[in-house]
């Protein structure tokens, strides 16, 4: 009887171990629920938000989302810009620097250097109103660039011919596979002319810049924080605390507010489009017959670019 009894007890004991873990876990779930929500809503209080773009410039989607949900916030009193980019597509640093026009509208912007922030990197900087890297930041390289290559005088040591059938003389044009016709090259040239001429135009509006002085800093070179500080490409020397500081001087931002982190809500791809070299190889393999890798897709012509091609120091 005895047994019985300490068994009964056992039990009971292990019951209530058993309820307090399971209340336990219910309170942690819901708290992680308030506090979910208390984010989402804004009750946080003010505070200033970092966006960081890193790495390659696409047109990604997620990160777009994500400076229109920063747009809408109550609670967002300014935004630091954090750019360690070599640039990237013209197209993503054109829809970046539109997405943060628009919320510069809204929120005061100030950018932010760390390595480097060349080419469409630098497209994006020049949305904000204010500049700051450090001294030996990169940034410049304004310029855009279309790339090709030739595989014409290896084809023919191979005795390879390949042939096409196009609706027009420059169709796929320049081909990898036949000499450069002149009038391609002209029709490149132009489309690089336009895109650059937007690019220029940017510098000219948003430094202030006389024409003559930014079509001499826009000659493809890289500059030092220090030297783009000189020529008026940005503001100030200094850290992410300086860009802080003239949000509270200068946009009457409140002093000793928290720089919080702000990320999509997922990973975009934001890798370039895949190398002139990769696709020209991987047609050259099929039209030898020989296998190719599915993931490569046969093309020639990348798009246009505005990037320093230098990988940048990851930032730690």
């Amino acid at each position: 009887m005895a047994l019985d009894v300490d068994s009964v007890i056992d039990r009971r004991r292990l019951s209530r171990r058993v309820t307090l873990w399971r209340a336990l876990a219910i309170i942690a779930v819901i708290g992680g629920i308030i506090a979910g929500v208390l984010s989402q809503v804004g009750l946080r209080g003010p505070h200033v938000a970092r966006i960081t773009i890193q790495g390659p410039i696409v047109a990604e989607r997620p990160l777009l989302q994500l400076i229109e949900r920063i747009r809408k916030r109550d609670d967002v009193a300014g935004v630091v810009v954090s750019i360690n980019s070599p640039g990237g597509t013209a197209v993503g640093g054109e829809r970046l620097y539109e997405a943060l026009r628009k919320l510069d509208q809204q929120k005061p912007i100030v950018a932010h250097i760390n390595a480097v922030a060349a080419s469409a990197g630098y497209m994006i900087a020049l949305a904000s109103d204010h500049i700051v890297a450090h001294r030996t930041s990169l940034t410049g390289s304004i310029g855009v660039l279309i790339q090709y290559g030739s595989f014409k005088g290896l084809l023919d040591k191979l005795g390879v011919d390949i042939g096409k059938v196009d609706s027009g003389p420059l169709k796929a044009e320049p081909s990898p596979f036949e000499a450069v016709d002149p009038r391609a090259l002209a029709a490149l040239q132009s489309v690089v002319d336009d895109t650059f001429e937007f690019f220029l135009g940017l510098v000219i509006d948003r430094r202030d810049m006389e024409r003559a002085k930014a079509q001499r800093l826009a000659d493809g070179r890289i500059f030092t924080g220090k030297q783009a500080a000189d020529d008026g490409l940005i503001d100030a020397i200094g850290d992410e605390a300086t860009a802080v500081a003239w949000l509270v001087e200068e946009r009457n931002v409140p002093k000793g507010l928290s720089v919080r982190n702000y990320r999509p809500s997922r990973q975009g791809d934001n890798s370039l489009s895949l190398s002139l070299a990769d696709r020209v190889v991987n047609r050259v393999l099929a039209a030898m017959g020989l296998p190719v890798d599915p993931h490569l897709p046969l093309g020639s012509v990348d798009g246009l670019w505005s990037i320093w091609q230098a990988s940048p120091t990851p930032q730690r």
